[in-house]
């Protein structure tokens, strides 16, 4: 009897970060996994002009494996979504990770503040996402100290250009949400101040069949804060939708 080699796990960071996040959680996950960095982060070439959330889809589609579980976070999980909602055929399930969704208005002009902000100061919108992801939580110095790293060693006008996607793509994709048929999982931290718990609902109420998860406790990196947590709600998600299709 031949061997079916077993559907791996592919996982998207957010914007200014890299691959290197999802290590705790890799470390933890029951299967064979895979972490690609956005175009415009870690190995891949800087953003030199704007961009589209199709565009940078199509780029990391083009990477992923010929199938996946499709993990994203932030706006790896706006990319996830387009990838499932377009090439539904490359997505075995969808899990989204700190999602945005359907911004209000007063969640789109406080992002877009965000964007000007990163425009004017970088500096200062480094500092202010380490705070606003890591304040408050038991996480080791030393990883919130790998995250600034990472996030101060950005190209600035490549971190703009993606992070206008993060700023907008929510408008892109929210109106497609409906029409996603991969099973789907929806997962943020209970004190996200910008991924909230009332997004993940909007998320489990738009795609057909989502499920939701929201972590007590965590905040936006709920990768890095609460690995184990998010790799065994992955596991089980994963473990669950097979068992339905068997």
């Amino acid at each position: 009897m031949s061997h079916v080699p077993e559907t791996p796990v592919a996982l998207l960071h957010g914007v200014g970060l890299d691959a290197g996040m999802w290590e705790p959680v890799r470390d933890a996950l029951k299967r064979d996994s895979v972490a690609l960095d956005l175009p415009g982060h870690g190995q891949q070439p800087a953003l030199t002009a704007p961009t589209s959330l199709a565009e940078l889809a199509e780029d990391v589609l083009a990477r992923l494996p010929q199938q996946s579980h499709l993990v994203g976070f932030s706006l790896g999980a706006l990319i996830a979504q387009y990838i499932a909602r377009f090439h539904p055929d490359r997505v075995a399930t969808l899990t989204c990770v700190n999602s945005v969704c359907r911004r209000t208005e007063e969640e789109s002009r406080a992002v877009m503040a965000r964007l000007a902000s990163a425009e004017d100061d970088f500096p200062a919108t480094v500092e202010a996402s380490i705070d606003r992801w890591y304040t408050g939580t038991s996480v080791p110095k030393s990883v919130v100290e790998a995250t600034r790293r990472t996030l101060a060693g950005n190209d600035i006008g490549s971190f703009v250009h993606a992070y206008r996607v993060f700023a907008t793509g929510d408008a892109i994709i929210g109106p497609e949400l409906g029409s996603i048929s991969v099973p789907t999982l929806a997962v943020t931290g209970e004190l996200d101040p910008g991924s909230t718990p009332d997004m993940t609902h909007r998320l489990t109420e738009a795609i057909p069949g989502a499920k939701s998860l929201v972590v007590p406790g965590a905040r936006h990196m709920l990768p890095v804060q609460d690995a184990d947590v998010l790799a065994g709600a992955i596991n089980d998600f994963i473990q669950e939708s097979e068992g339905e299709r068997t």
